[in-house]
């Protein structure tokens, strides 16, 4: 089973730059508003989940050489092989993400477990059951949390004007448990830009009030699937 994919874009659009990386959507114009993301450690550049684009290489030197690219979620493969391979580095997959190999990916794999590599970067199991595996990554040194998944800024993670919403399949059952215990500065995530203001308190926000707010978060859906 082949899970290279490639959804290379014309071009990109630059959602976040901070100073030790950068968040950009390949497809700015789809609803999902599937976010990739660079961060560079210590002059070394690892690439989150990512959406090929044109130009996207010119962006990354930016930052300096890309040393890994990493895959957060098991359905997150995206871009990440050719990218990898273009790179000539490669694919890390948390030790929980066995379904997935380096033959399936076509290009060559590592695999890690409470740290990525050398970078200092914590890995959190987030979900992990037959239907969903999902890590987040936390750095410590400036309070850097992505979640590839569970969290999400794009209009239908969000009840109203929450500035960051559970993903909807978890709204009954929030991940207080594995995401309640982080005090972030910053909340990277898989779709839309990520919350650089006030983002323990808006991570608190969203899981406490998650199942209380699920009627608006269908009730959105269903509004913006009505045939106007």
């Amino acid at each position: 089973m082949a899970l290279r994919v490639d959804e290379r874009a014309d071009d990109f659009a630059v959602v976040d730059q901070f100073e030790n990386g950068v968040t950009w959507i390949a497809h700015p114009d789809e609803a999902m508003q599937r976010a990739s993301h660079a961060l560079e450690i210590d002059g070394k550049v690892w690439v989150i989940d990512p959406v090929d684009a044109d130009g996207l290489d010119e962006l990354l030197a930016d930052y300096g050489d890309v040393t890994g690219v990493v895959v957060l979620l098991d359905r997150h493969t995206r871009d990440a092989a050719a990218i990898a391979n273009r790179h000539e580095v490669p694919v890390f997959l948390p030790e929980s993400f066995d379904d997935i190999t380096g033959e399936d990916l076509e290009a060559p794999v590592a695999r890690f477990r409470d740290k990525l590599s050398t970078t200092g970067l914590e890995a959190h199991t987030v979900v992990n059951n037959r239907f969903w595996k999902e890590v987040a990554l936390y750095n410590p040194d400036d309070g850097t949390l992505v979640v590839p998944e569970s969290v999400g800024t794009v209009e239908y993670f969000c009840a109203g004007a929450e500035p960051l919403g559970v993903h909807p399949m978890q709204r009954l059952v929030p991940p207080r448990e594995t995401l309640g215990g982080f005090a972030p500065d910053r909340i990277l995530v898989g779709h839309g830009p990520g919350v650089h203001s006030k983002a323990t308190g808006s991570l608190e926000d969203a899981l406490a009030t998650a199942r209380r707010r699920t009627p608006r978060v269908y009730a959105g859906a269903l509004w913006r699937a009505l045939p106007f």
